[in-house]
């Protein structure tokens, strides 16, 4: 049979469900998520190969409008991050959140224009509309923004209707020799993974108190026969705030180190000893040389 190989930018506003839809297709944790808006930062690629088709999926940051409080340079790095995953891919998956549209879906479909891949529509978290009959006419009404290639209501946390978008997104993929071995399931190495982990858990445990002058950086990953360590930094940017992620007695650290820990013994299959340590490192955010040394560049 003929192998087939393509690559597929899954794009959309934040918080509409772009990593839990990778994660879902491959069927393992690759990009981390939370109930936090812009949880993903960089291009995650996730590869899934089954028989002769090997599908490159590229989870992207949310693409959002820059506002006064989204005006650092982080914030242009992942809105051009998204963007760059538009280039030369062979189909896009774009997702939006029910019978919403927001401005920022506007700034999404804005920005595939000029986009001549197939554009696949996915309608996410459709098991969360109370009236199901409000979905076939929302969905006839988003169709005619643009000639989609295929419109699909999905739950990428439930997998309903997920295995109907991977065929439709096979039927685009180019015949091509497959670019990774058939084993492979990310471009990330095992450090970004795990400092991945650790940013995942201080998303989830303090979504609401810390805001997104976060990140994590490995200082040690270390392999022996039976056990891993690692050592990661989380850098913030104020003082409070690392009051904020010490929390009292040391508390909040402990519990976000347990559930790391717990996630990174499941990736990488054996036991882990993991330290943290928090510094504050101010501007960090803003500074795009600083950013480049945090491993925040476009590939």
């Amino acid at each position: 049979m003929t192998q087939r190989c393509g690559f597929v930018a899954i794009v959309g506003r934040p918080n509409v469900g772009k990593s839990t839809l990778m994660n879902r297709i491959l069927g393992q944790k690759i990009s981390i998520t939370s109930r936090r808006p812009q949880t993903t930062r960089h291009q995650v690629m996730g590869i899934k190969t089954e028989d002769d088709n090997q599908i490159i999926y590229v989870d992207t940051p949310g693409m959002h409008i820059m506002s006064k409080d989204r005006n650092k340079a982080i914030n242009r790095f992942m809105n051009q991050a998204a963007s760059q995953a538009l280039r030369d891919v062979d189909c896009v998956v774009f997702i939006i959140d029910r019978t919403r549209w927001m401005p920022e879906d506007q700034v999404v479909l804005d920005k595939l224009t000029h986009v001549k891949a197939p554009v696949i529509l996915a309608v996410n978290k459709v098991d969360w509309l109370e009236d199901k009959a409000s979905l076939l006419p929302w969905l006839e009404q988003v169709g005619a923004k643009r000639d989609f290639a295929a419109i699909l209501p999905l739950s990428a946390k439930h997998g309903t209707n997920v295995p109907e978008l991977e065929a439709e997104v096979a039927k685009h993929l180019p015949e091509s020799i497959h670019y990774y071995p058939d084993d492979q399931v990310t471009d990330r190495t095992q450090r970004f993974l795990v400092a991945e982990l650790v940013r995942e858990k201080v998303m989830r445990q303090l979504g609401d108190e810390l805001p997104y002058q976060m990140t994590v950086e490995i200082e040690e990953f270390r392999e022996t026969d039976r056990v891993t360590h690692i050592s990661a930094l989380i850098l913030v940017e104020r003082q409070g705030q690392k009051k904020i992620l010490i929390g009292e007695n040391g508390e909040r650290i402990k519990s976000i180190g347990r559930e790391a820990r717990l996630d990174m013994e499941r990736a990488l299959g054996g036991k882990v000893m993991l330290n943290l340590w928090v510094k504050v490192k101010r501007g960090w955010s803003d500074d795009e040389r600083a950013l480049k040394s945090l491993g925040y560049h476009l590939d």
